[in-house]
């Protein structure tokens, strides 16, 4: 067998293993939103931090978060103490983690009888305190409003669960059972993959691992940089606004200079963190840039850490990019989001220019009488661009990877709701040359009083358009009454009441459209109005 094939089964078989623990995870997961959304994620990564497998049919934009974790955990944990079985956690969003809800677990994998590579997954626990059921703490003020702090803890040894831990996380959640199965499901998944990787070891020796590995992410490291070498040297500048109604205007500014296959990325100048929860803990800013600067090069570029290594990422602890103790940042997506609309309008070469889109809209339905849940959210029209209509509902700015909005069958079965109503909105999408992507109406009914918490972001300030383009039509909540009237409900609320018989209704927003209206393919428009996408 030729060197080349070899070095490329190799590569196969880690990705492989990366992405089995992420289906493990999924499959055996207690909470619907994970059995039936996928929000999850998974990694391999060797002791030197390195990410080495990622997996890339669930959530993308979580690329860097278990890579950025996974230093704290080695501080409070040095290798040279830990032993075999071991399963450590952490959420802290200041030492890599996502916010309370979402947990990250990594398991040492031993070769030679010393730690040389862990494996990690991720997922959105299905409750872990906080004033908002399933983590939705819209309203924070700060950190500890959102749920449990956990910095590095051991959660697991060869004899299984560290009980007194595990008795305290459940004592945390409104859902204690789906918590528990949740955290095993993680550890499933990791210990799935730690087989793999053994696996692996044994059939190409530890010494071919460790060297296959180095070749792969050189080779990587080395592809990344031509692509990034193909674009216009310079120093480029954008900037996106964030939503607020209430406590003014937030910023995220960027500046981007490409030079010779290197990128530098620095935040200087975007406002400062505030007492609210749209503040990012700085994996997830990583994560955002990571998935903005990958739309400019192969997309076939494995997902390692080459494509991490000719970047330097500049965040300013205290912003909005990187928020420091005890400043919320469990509502980081908007602010991702905004992120990456400020890489793409700076880098809005010729030719590859696009309008800002529509982006995820979260919420949670809780019980009011008794406890049950319903996580999900919809997604908004993604942005025109140069050279084509930008996709309906599609979410991109979330960071790709498969559809994580669960199915309705399973959520009516589960749950005591009924989906009325998923659609698309008619003239949602911005006009222009190209139209931008439409947005989404989901009417769900309750069948017992409930609590809504809404997230919500380009609903005041819907996504503008792009080279003489129109804005994407604004999107909202509401709240449905038996009578069929409709309620505004709070963009970004907590514990907003639904009564049995009413509905909460979700409208994401379109994207905007690129290019002057009156330029528009007139075969392009009868399309439109045949397909009931826009209306006379």
């Amino acid at each position: 067998m030729s060197d080349d094939l070899t070095a490329e089964i190799l590569r196969n078989a880690l990705c492989v293993a990366a992405e089995e623990a992420s289906i493990v995870v999924v499959r055996s997961a207690y909470s619907t939103f994970i059995v039936e959304g996928a929000d999850a994620a998974a990694a391999i990564l060797d002791v030197r931090g390195r990410l080495v497998a990622h997996s890339l049919s669930t959530a993308i934009i979580q690329c860097a978060s278990l890579r950025s974790a996974l230093p704290y955990v080695l501080r409070q944990f040095p290798p040279e103490t830990m032993s075999p079985g071991e399963v450590f956690l952490l959420n802290d969003v200041y030492q890599g983690g996502i916010h309370a809800n979402d947990l990250l677990i990594f398991r040492p994998v031993f070769v030679d009888g010393e730690p040389a590579y862990f494996t990690g997954t991720l997922i959105h626990v299905a409750d872990l305190s906080g004033i908002s059921a399933g983590g939705m703490a819209s309203d924070a003020t700060d950190v500890f409003l959102e749920g449990v702090q956990l910095p590095p803890v051991r959660i697991a040894t060869a004899a299984g669960l560290v009980d007194d831990l595990a008795r305290l996380l459940a004592a945390n959640s409104r859902t204690p059972d789906r918590l528990l199965g949740d955290i095993r499901a993680l550890i499933a998944g990791a210990n799935v993959a730690a087989k793999r990787l053994e696996e692996i070891a044994g059939q190409y020796t530890p010494e071919g691992l460790a060297r296959g590995i180095d070749d792969y992410l050189e080779h990587t490291e080395s592809r990344m940089r031509s692509e990034l070498a193909a674009l216009p040297d310079g120093v480029y500048q954008g900037e996106y606004r964030l939503d607020d109604d209430v406590h003014g205007e937030h910023v995220i500014r960027v500046t981007v200079t490409l030079a010779s296959g290197e990128v530098t990325v620095d935040f200087d100048g975007t406002d400062p963190q505030v007492a609210l929860p749209i503040n990012s803990g700085f994996s997830q800013t990583h994560g955002g840039v990571m998935y903005a600067l990958r739309c400019y090069v192969d997309p076939s570029l494995p997902l390692n850490e080459g494509c991490f290594a000719p970047i330097d990422l500049r965040l300013p602890e205290g912003s909005l990019v990187n928020c420091t103790p005890p400043f919320p940042g469990g509502g980081r997506w908007a602010t991702v989001a905004a992120a990456e609309e400020a890489i793409f309008a700076a880098l809005a070469f010729p030719g590859k220019g696009v309008a800002a889109s529509g982006i995820l809209q979260g919420f949670s339905i809780s019980g009011a009488e008794r406890p049950w849940l319903h996580m999900s959210f919809d997604l908004g029209g993604l942005g025109a661009g140069a050279q084509r209509d930008g996709p309906d509902a599609t979410g991109a700015l979330f960071g790709g990877g498969r559809n994580i909005i669960p199915q309705v069958e399973p959520i009516e079965a589960r749950l005591p709701v009924r989906i009325e109503e998923v659609s698309l909105i008619p003239d949602s999408g911005g006009a222009g040359r190209h139209r931008g992507g439409l947005a989404t109406r989901t009417v769900i009914r309750l069948l017992e009083d409930a609590r809504a918490d809404t997230r919500g972001d380009r609903l005041t300030y819907p996504p503008p358009g792009a080279s003489g383009g129109s804005p994407g039509r604004a999107g909202g909540y509401y709240r449905e009454l038996a009578d069929g009237t409709r309620e505004p409900l709070h963009a970004k609320g907590t514990r907003q009441p639904l009564r049995r018989g009413e509905a909460l209704v979700l409208e994401t927003s379109g994207g905007g459209g690129y290019g002057p209206p009156g330029e528009r393919d007139p075969e392009a428009v009868a399309k439109d109005l045949a397909e009931g996408k826009v209306t006379e």
